[in-house]
Order: structure tokens, then sequence, then C-alpha cells
């Protein structure tokens, strides 16, 4: 979504998320990846976000024809804390097999400086390095997304810009309102109705390939997402988004499935007032139960969601 918005998530990292964390307001979601008219991908996420602290897991693998040419899988988590000017996050990890290559990224995060502990494969010699001062004080892509999912949640708008490091590129990510739109009822979504929809640039500041040509350095990648009220008690989740993926061209994420992770409250509704009001249709549920079995959580209760990482197939 942001450049890389729907990030790789890291399956094999799980046991950093602490078994005691999941809670009722933890919230799952749903999606699929539509790219030429097929369906390429499938993604997951996790989230919570509370006063304090807040994670995010997310993860999502190819499907069908697609996923027998271009077979991988990616899952990404990240804890982290809230600051007055923003989040800070604690430890990023990522784990993934893409094209039989494993891909791995462990980063800590020590007074706003990342600190790379495993960069697998390592930086190619032909990529340029990224300066220290366009690393430090940059968050990485989920905690970018959790941020405008915040904004979006005690604002009504989605005004952000965050400078993100992923261990290999420096990105500059900023979204903007652009208004109230009303999605038309699709086989392929769970959710219809009126939506708010942000839209958001990220533009790469630093980490190029070394032949990369000056056009694709200036070139920013552009995308939309549309966020609603989905689930009762929670609020406003990315429904829908449209992104640029690196091996499928523009895509689209629809939204089709969100709910609670625990609790009693465990209703997902497919059409809901992006202001948090009453559902415009229909119903579709979420199990909690088969949500819980699957051994993911995230802490605090309340809203997320990540736009942003779905875009980011290696």
């Amino acid at each position: 979504m942001w450049r890389c918005l729907l990030v790789p998530l890291a399956f094999g990292c799980l046991a950093a998320v602490p078994a005691d964390a999941q809670q009722a307001g933890d919230l799952h979601v749903d999606y699929q990846m539509i790219a030429a008219g097929l369906h390429v991908a499938d993604a997951t996420a996790d989230f919570g976000l509370g006063p304090w602290s807040y994670q995010v897991r997310l993860a999502y693998h190819t499907t069908g024809l697609i996923g027998f040419f271009y077979q991988g899988h990616q899952e990404v988590t990240v804890t982290g804390s809230w600051a007055e000017n923003g989040p800070v996050p604690h430890e990023f990890l990522g784990e993934g097999v893409w094209r039989g290559q494993r891909r791995a990224t462990v980063i800590d995060y020590h007074h706003g400086e990342p600190l790379i502990r495993t960069l697998e494969p390592p930086n190619e010699a032909d990529r340029e390095p990224v300066p220290a001062n366009l690393r430090a004080n940059t968050v990485d892509t989920l905690s970018a997304l959790a941020e405008l999912v915040r904004t979006v949640t005690r604002s009504g708008s989605c005004e952000a810009t965050v400078h993100t490091f992923d261990g290999r590129t420096a990105t500059l990510l900023s979204a903007h309102t652009v208004g109230v739109e009303t999605l038309a009822p699709t086989g392929r979504s769970a959710f219809h109705g009126p939506a708010l929809r942000c839209d958001f640039q990220s533009r790469v500041l630093a980490g190029f390939l070394s032949d990369a040509s000056e056009q694709a350095r200036q070139r920013p990648l552009h995308g939309s997402a549309w966020f609603a009220s989905v689930v009762p008690g929670a609020g406003p989740l990315p429904v829908r988004l449209t992104v640029v993926t690196r091996w499928f061209g523009d895509a689209t994420l629809y939204l089709t499935d969100a709910g609670y992770l625990t609790g009693a409250s465990d209703q997902g509704v497919p059409g809901a007032d992006p202001s948090g009001g009453s559902a415009s249709a229909g119903g579709a549920s979420a199990g909690s139960s088969a949500r819980a079995s699957a051994g993911i959580s995230v802490n605090a209760a309340a809203v997320a969601a990540a736009p942003a990482a779905i875009a980011g197939v290696p």
C-alpha cells in the first residue's frame, strides 16, 4: 500500500508474540489479492493497538496458477509502543521463502536507531547503502501502517507522513484524505457500502540498485485504501486496497472476513459507516474460535490494519 503495503510477515516468528497477549479486542482480518483478473494471493493479519503499545502480524502466500510459477510466502510481525510523536518499534521480525530462497529480517531499535540483527540474503553488492542519517529515527512499514490506522481512528482523516527503513531501503510514505466513497457489492469482498478513501504515495530515498535508472529513482508509487468499521465495537479497518507489487504489478486487495480473535463480540459486518455507524448491509460472521486455533495474537484491544504491508512482495 504505501510502496510495500502488505509486507512480508514472519510465520516463523510467531513465538515472539507472547501467548498471554491475546485479548478479546484483538482483531483478525482476511484479504484476497486480485491482479489482472486472477486470484494471486491470500493475506491474513492480526492487529492490536492499545493506548500504550501495539503489535501487528501480517502474512500472505501466493495461490493458484500464480502460486505455481511464483511460489512464496512471507510473514512479518512488529511490537512497539506509542510516544507523543508516534510509534516506537521495539522489534521487527520477517521471514519467508520466495522462489526457493529464504528471506529473513530481524531489526531491533535503540534510541531511534534501527539495528539490523539478521538480513538474508545480505544486501547485494550492487545495491547502494543507506546513509546513517536516512536510517536514524525511522520505523518499519508495519509501524507506519499502525500509525495510519490510529490516525484514521482518532481523527477520521488520513494525513500522515512517515520515514521507513526495512534493512535495504529508506522510504518516505505519505497519505492524505480523499473523502467518503461508496463501494459497490462484489463477490470478491464481504464488504460494501460507504468507506473513507485514503490515497498514499511512497518514494524511495536511498538503497537503490546501482543500475537503477534516474527515472526509476524519481518515480513514486501510488495507491489507495478504503477504511470502514466492519467489526462491532472496533474502529475502521482497511476494507479494500489498491497497491503496486513487485511481482504482479497493479493489484487490489479485498476484505473477505473480519472479527475478534476471542471474546463474545465475534461478528464481522460486511457493510458499515466509515465513521463507526451501524452496518449498511447483510451479515458475515468471523469465527473467533477458528482465529484462536491459529495460535496467533496481538496485544491490546482496538483497531488496526495493514494496508502498506500487502504490496511488498519482494
